[in-house]
């Protein structure tokens, strides 16, 4: 079984945030090698912040992934937006556990090198992530009610 090492950086005024061993578990659940990984939850304008300068997107979005090395194991970090996280799960009819649980696993994924831009490659990832939630007990993330 892969290591992970996380960290688990909180830098948002939000209370519903999901504890580390649960991180942790979700992390755990995607992994395929040996990972270090970094998840910094943080608040609307860091966000934006970030989604601007790498992206040149400006707004906030849900997650952002920045891989770092694969080498000699994965190694990146992963941003989420407490903000959106909670307003995306309250639209998309699920609990804000579920929501982190999936963006958790999109990200682990997206270190892991898989993306979505591509319709192809985005079918496999949808599935991947649905397979792997399902797996937690969530309900399948693509099915918005």
């Amino acid at each position: 079984m892969p290591t992970l090492h996380l960290t688990l950086q909180i830098a948002s005024q939000l209370s519903n945030i999901p504890s580390k061993s649960q991180f942790k578990k979700w992390a755990n659940a995607a992994l395929r090698v040996d990972t270090e990984v970094t998840i910094r939850i943080v608040d609307e304008d860091e966000g934006r912040a970030l989604n601007n300068t790498y992206r040149g997107k400006d707004y906030a979005t849900n997650v952002l992934t920045f891989p770092i090395t694969e080498t000699p194991h994965l190694m990146g970090d992963i941003v989420m937006c407490a903000p959106v996280v909670a307003t995306e799960a309250l639209a998309q009819h699920k609990s804000i556990e579920a929501h982190y649980a999936h963006l958790t696993v999109h990200g682990i994924l997206h270190l892991h090198g898989y993306d979505h831009e591509i319709a192809a490659q985005a079918e496999l990832m949808e599935s991947l992530e649905t397979a792997i939630i399902s797996k937690l007990g969530y309900a399948n993330p693509y099915l918005i009610t």
